[in-house]
């Protein structure tokens, strides 16, 4: 496995092809953090000098104050964009507050914030989980090996922000996690975009959704490399999204949802099990149970018959 002290992050060639996308733009390396989410989302409260401003995720109620109460790093108060990874991240978290295992040089963390305005924020989760998969699993190529158009993804999306490696129908590996978090700057909302992703094995004890790294996919695999490869697609995505919204990435959403098809139970009351419709334009999940009911971000925790959420 790769010392942190022999990773390579490419930071001014990343900024090259970013900067034009994102006038205004920083690319950030840190050694250790403990979220960078919780860092970026400090630096935008203290820019506008409302240090205890609420933080929301799209879908979600307000969230309590951030873990981190000093902003680290080279820009200490900002709200322009930023794209900062943290080669060890110690008190990374995702969805629902679950903690998240990252370590140095066999995780990619990072978040990128911008300001961010869409015309709604529903599916953003969505639509970065897909970007984040085609770009890592591009049909209807795998990693440089040519595989037949029809092959099936390696790489699925288990509603509503996890990437998972396909072990066959509703089966799989937690690969990565998404976490989106917003706070308001004055008349702009700021909106922060966490990833993590597996690279290399490491300890996972007491994992109840399995383990998967990108080396199962490549062995080459590094953070660097994953991050050369998703930071640009991701950027674009967001972007796109902004004026699109999720609505064109059904069709594209739908070939890699893990939960298609599948038995589900879910926390909402009226949809307590079900089957598993996929997803509609406004990234809700469709889950059939005594009619058709849709599940939006924030209100449910959706688990796999026979699975672990």
């Amino acid at each position: 496995m790769p010392s942190q002290h022999h990773l390579h992050w490419g930071v001014e060639a990343l900024w090259q092809r970013l900067e034009p996308l994102l006038p205004g733009l920083s690319v950030e390396v840190l050694a250790h953090a403990e979220s960078t989410n919780t860092l970026l989302l400090d630096r935008a409260r203290a820019m506008s000098g409302q240090p205890d401003a609420p933080i929301t995720r799209p879908g979600e109620l307000a969230a309590g104050p951030a873990d981190v109460p000093t902003p680290l790093g080279r820009r200490s108060a900002d709200v322009q964009p930023c794209l900062l990874v943290a080669e060890q991240q110690t008190r990374g978290r995702g969805r629902l507050g679950r903690g998240w295992t990252a370590s140095a040089g066999a995780s990619l963390t990072f978040s990128l914030a911008l300001p961010l305005a869409p015309v709604e924020w529903s599916g953003l989760s969505l639509a970065v989980g897909l970007t984040l998969a085609e770009a890592l699993d591009p049909p209807p190529y795998r990693f440089a090996e040519p595989l037949p158009a029809a092959a099936p993804p390696r790489i699925g999306l288990k509603w509503p922000n996890d990437l998972w490696l396909v072990e066959g129908p509703g089966r799989g590996r937690k690969l990565g996690g998404i976490l989106i978090e917003t706070v308001s700057v004055g008349q702009r909302r700021m909106c922060v975009i966490g990833v993590g992703l597996n690279v290399w094995p490491q300890a996972h004890e007491g994992l109840t959704h399995g383990y998967a790294c990108l080396q199962e996919l490549d062995p080459g695999a590094s953070a660097p490399a994953a991050l050369a490869r998703v930071a640009e697609p991701l950027v674009r995505a967001v972007l796109a999204f902004q004026t699109a919204g999720f609505a064109p990435l059904v069709a594209a959403y739908t070939r890699r949802d893990l939960l298609l098809g599948q038995p589900v139970s879910t926390t909402l009351a009226e949809a307590a099990e079900g089957v598993a419709e996929g997803v509609d334009e406004h990234g809700a999940l469709r889950v059939r149970c005594d009619g058709l009911h849709r599940i939006v971000g924030g209100e449910v925790s959706v688990r796999l018959h026979g699975g672990a959420d």
